[in-house]
């Protein structure tokens, strides 16, 4: 072979290694620069130094067990080995490997120890939550052992237990092919022995320790009967105590026994003693662990299930909603009415003005095509709901979302643009959820470019940019070129937007607005104001045309200030324009890792994140507000579900960034015990200690101490805006639909077993999402911001209870559970019933038949339910979009669709449809400007109906009058002189007729 081709293959190898050795230092360095610069180096070292460990661990283990049974195997060899076909072809072998046996040894050792050093790494999490374990306070009701011996011992004891097996098990396998290379075991019976006594001992002590491990981990088993699934409910059942319980106690002692019969072998060196123990071990595995459970399980229990397996079923029960924090759950029987009176319904006219009929769905289109301002903005799929004070201070839902940078113009997308130019969003967008302007579009309490609105006037200044966010370039880089700020004719370029201001204008008391309308006098200094307020505390910024540039000034990011790092972020990213770009200097700082989810798991890996961050305006800045929970899957008797599966609904599509759970994503207890934030503008991560009582918390402390801070140093601004998280509470919901039964017998019939409704609004078998709202919950004395539900009879549509949180964190009930069960007598409409109400009423058709007929596209917004006036009341806003308008079109709410009892109706606005659903027998709700008639009023128009004929002249001259009245009026509007001589005269005329 020429010499060329003899050097490829090293030449090529060490080049692999090379490579791969600079990606993973450059991966390492990155990382540990990006923890040192968001302050959370210690969990990037504990992390690192306990890997290490236990890979260390591992891999010696490894290499001793496995090289120590190869190096005896090989020394016990036989000096003479017998002639016989067998061995004569095995000459071959030995003669090719005897010479490289060494290198074979370490190869296989090293490789063997390698992989189980890789794998025990991996189990850092089980290993610092069984060091660090904190106990919950809470015995199991088999074993009377805390919690905390399932959560955290019983897992690391598996896992320890299952690398013994491996080593122990590869151990006898490498003795095995040793002994059969060199002649210590043999296939064929020439001699009259298949083994030399050397190789006898060498694997019955082998087998020995097997059979030992066995009897350990039939001890364990007897602890992870607490998590069998063997009965009717998850957790140890009455086979599992009577009847498994018994058989692995037997299967310990007899595998106990069987080891010392390996071991005695030693001494007996006879073949017939490792045979009947292993037989011994096989029958009593079969008989004693199958067949004896099987017994008492089809031949005791089934006959008798539910009497047998009560007292199971209740501590199913008791776990399942202690660990998902639904047993403190208030349940009230809510005995809904489905017709009003007249005082009731008035008793609830002031509860109308706060339902939200904004939907986050529908309305994300119209922030996009009203406030995107340029191409390169976006908005999320589905707005947040959070709660700000209007300028009266009364706290209102609130649509919110960011304007993210989702990077340059299609023709203008290189590198250059994406990473140094485009490197930021710019603003907080914000409409209020119960507010609607006369053409359907929301009312915008915070807008623009620069911002303007209520967050403005009412919070003050804050720092508008978004340099981290859940939108743009996987990393930018600052502090080089200058970068596009925003577009300094941004406002000739947006639409009108309807505002608050002008909602308040357009109102009776026009004159008591609370701040000057666009157009008003002061209004035209705003945006000048507002420019200057952007600009405060950075750099001024420069101006090129009609866009304004920034120089970040902020803390985030890492500091490019030597060649070695941009060599690093070179090989990081794959990209050489970071080493040659003239414009990266030693002030420049790279920014990565920029989506909020992804700072705070990687700072806080123990914790799963809620899949719904959202922003908020805190203390002068934009903060992402990012609920974590801790988890666990080893709360004994509590019902396991799928983590994914739960949060998954209509404004989701499954991808939950999971941390440390199951395959699958199985959990059994949860807790919202961390809540975080991530400066938009600094990067900077904090995360808050929520629930100081949670022992997984507390254990993750222990591993990490000084990583989280307590509650109490949140400001009174943020707390405001902390809220109940979504996908907690899907959590809840879903173990709901069941263990809201907590009476064994009732559970083992199943027969009020509940569902999560269909969204009626989609197509599909997608679960209705919990909705964001502020509601009247019967018996509390005041509207609360929550987060509500249905549920549905299983395999039935009418509505069978509504849940509800409150979410404000500021109040005493804050994370309670509130359920009403609707009686089983009455029949209430659910959600996918109200909604065939809705398409098949011919009032409501009358309504729609003409729109989509049309070329205009209907979309039906979300079905909020309620409770009010004593029953429960359906709101669905209605949406039209122009048909083929293109992407500059978006959906206007035209209708709203409410339903009470089995009654449905229509109307252009919630206050219309009300009317219309309880117009006849009850009297119709009042409207906006209307005032209540006076007792005096009520005399005077029966004293005018008894006039006889004069009262008739007198009313038809006094309606006459007021026509008049209201044509001047129409006119006077136009600033008509002439129309406002008439009205003077037609009020005259008014008090003429109806005397004094």
């Amino acid at each position: 072979m020429p010499r060329r081709s003899r050097l490829l293959a090293p030449v090529a190898a060490t080049v692999v290694v090379i490579i791969a050795g600079l990606m993973f230092a450059a991966n390492f360095w990155t990382d540990y620069k990006w923890f040192n610069s968001v302050g959370y180096t210690n969990v990037f070292l504990t992390e690192l130094w306990t890997r290490v460990l236990l890979f260390a661990v591992a891999a010696l283990v490894m290499a001793v067990i496995v090289g120590a049974s190869i190096f005896f195997a090989y020394r016990a060899r036989p000096a003479t080995r017998p002639m016989s076909l067998e061995q004569q072809g095995l000459d071959r072998y030995r003669q090719s490997i005897d010479p490289h046996r060494k290198l074979f040894f370490w190869i296989a050792v090293g490789a063997l120890a390698l992989l189980a050093g890789a794998a025990a790494s991996g189990d850092w999490r089980v290993y610092l939550q069984f060091v660090n374990s904190a106990d919950f306070g809470v015995a199991d009701p088999e074993f009377g052992m805390d919690i905390a011996f399932f959560a955290f011992t019983y897992p690391f004891m598996r896992v320890l237990l299952g690398y013994l097996y491996a080593a122990v098990i590869l151990a006898f396998i490498a003795a095995v092919i040793v002994h059969y290379l060199y002649g210590g075991v043999r296939l064929q019976n020439d001699s009259g022995q298949r083994a030399t006594p050397a190789a006898r001992v060498h694997l019955s002590v082998l087998l020995g320790l097997f059979v030992l491990l066995r009897a350990a981990s039939y001890w364990l088993d007897r602890y992870g009967l607490v998590f069998s699934d063997r009965g009717y409910t998850f957790g140890a059942s009455y086979t599992d105590v009577n009847a498994v319980k018994t058989a692995l106690t037997i299967l310990t002692v007899i595998s106990v026994i069987c080891a010392i019969l390996f071991f005695a072998n030693i001494a007996f060196k006879n073949t017939m003693i490792p045979v009947a123990s292993l037989g011994l071990l096989v029958l009593s595995g079969v008989v004693v662990g199958g067949i004896y459970p099987a017994i008492v399980q089809n031949f005791q229990v089934d006959p008798n299930e539910q009497r047998l397996e009560s007292p199971y079923i209740e501590r199913n029960i008791e776990s399942t909603r202690e660990a998902y924090g639904i047993a403190d759950a208030e349940v009230e029987t809510y005995d809904a009415t489905t017709e009003l009176t007249q005082q009731e319904l008035a008793a609830e006219a002031d509860t109308i003005p706060s339902v939200r009929l904004a939907d986050p769905a529908v309305v994300s289109q119209t922030f996009q095509q009203m406030q995107q301002v340029r191409g390169f903005y976006q908005f999320p799929d589905v707005l947040e709901v959070d709660r700000y004070p209007d300028a009266d201070g009364n706290l209102i839902d609130t649509l919110v979302a960011v304007r993210e940078l989702d990077g340059p113009p299609a023709d203008q997308d290189n590198w250059l643009n994406r990473h140094l130019i485009y490197t930021h969003g710019f603003g907080m967008v914000a409409a209020a959820g119960n507010l609607i302007d006369n053409e359907g579009r929301p009312v915008f309490t915070e807008y623009n470019i620069p911002p303007r609105g209520d967050l403005s006037d009412v919070r003050g200044e804050y720092e508008p940019r978004i340099y981290y966010g859940r939108e743009g370039a996987e990393y930018v880089i600052v502090q080089a070129e200058e970068e596009y700020d925003f577009p300094l004719d941004s406002e000739n370029d947006e639409p009108d937007v309807p505002t608050l201001e002008d909602a308040v204008d357009a109102s009776p008391d026009a004159d008591d607005a609370r701040v000057p309308a666009d157009g008003d006098e002061g209004a035209e200094e705003a945006p000048a104001e507002d420019a200057e307020a952007v600009d405060e505390g950075a750099e001024d910024a420069p101006t090129s045309g009609s866009q304004a540039y920034n120089r970040y000034d902020g803390d985030g990011g890492v500091a490019l200030n030597n060649f070695f790092d941009r060599i690093l972020y070179a090989i990081k990213y794959q990209e050489t324009s970071i080493l040659l770009n003239s414009a990266i200097t030693s002030d420049s700082r790279i920014i990565y890792e920029r989506d909020p989810l992804d700072r705070v798991e990687k700072v806080a890996p123990f914790l799963t994140m809620d899949s719904r961050p959202y922003p908020a305006v805190v203390d002068g800045r934009i903060v992402w507000i990012v609920d974590g929970y801790t988890t666990s899957d080893g709360y004994p008797y509590a019902n396991r579900i799928d983590f994914t599966q739960a949060v998954t609904d209509t404004f989701t599509d499954g991808s939950i960034q999971q941390v440390g759970a199951l395959p699958g994503n199985e959990v059994n207890y949860i807790r919202n015990s961390v809540k975080a934030t991530v400066d938009a503008y600094h990067g900077t991560v904090t995360l808050y200690r929520w629930d100081e009582e949670d022992p997984v918390l507390q254990t993750w402390e222990g591993a990490f101490p000084g990583t989280i801070v307590d509650r109490d140093e949140m400001s009174e601004e943020l707390l405001q805006h902390v809220r109940y998280p979504d996908d907690l509470f899907k959590v809840q919901r879903e173990i709901m639909r069941e263990y809201h039964v907590t009476d064994a017998a009732s559970y083992y019939g199943g027969q009020d077993f509940w569902s999560v409704p269909n969204d009626p609004t989609q197509e599909g078998d997608v679960p209705e999402p919990p909705y964001r709202q502020t509601i009247n919950f019967p018996g509390s004395e005041e509207a609360s911001f929550s987060l509500t539900t249905t549920f549905v009879p299983r395999g039935r549509e009418n509505l069978a209870a509504f849940m509800a949180v409150d979410s404000n964190p500021e109040s005493e009930d804050y994370g309670q559970l509130k359920l009403l069960e609707l009686p089983r007598s009455t029949v209430i409409f659910g959600p996918g019933q109200v909604q065939n109400a809705f398409d098949s009423d011919a009032d409501v058709r009358e309504v729609l038949l003409p729109l989509e007929q049309s070329n205009a596209e209907v979309t039906r917004g979300n079905l909020l339910t309620l409770p009010f006036a004593g029953g429960l009341l359906y709101v669905e806003p209605l949406y039209v979009q122009a048909g083929g308008g293109g992407a500059a079109s978006f959906p206007l709410l035209q209708q709203v669709m409410v339903g009470f009892g089995e009654e449905v109706a229509i109307g252009s606005n919630l206050q219309d449809a009300l009317n219309n659903l309880f117009e006849g027998d009850e009297a119709p709700l009042p409207e906006p400007d209307a005032e209540e008639g006076t007792e005096d009023d009520e005399e005077t128009a029966e004293a005018g109906a008894g006039d006889g004929d004069g009262g008739d002249s007198d009313a038809n001259d006094l309606t006459d009058a007021l026509n008049e009245a209201v044509e001047a009026w129409e006119e006077a509007q136009e600033a008509n002189e002439d129309a406002n001589e008439r009205l003077r005269e037609a009020l005259e005329a008014i008090e003429e007729a109806a005397g004094d």
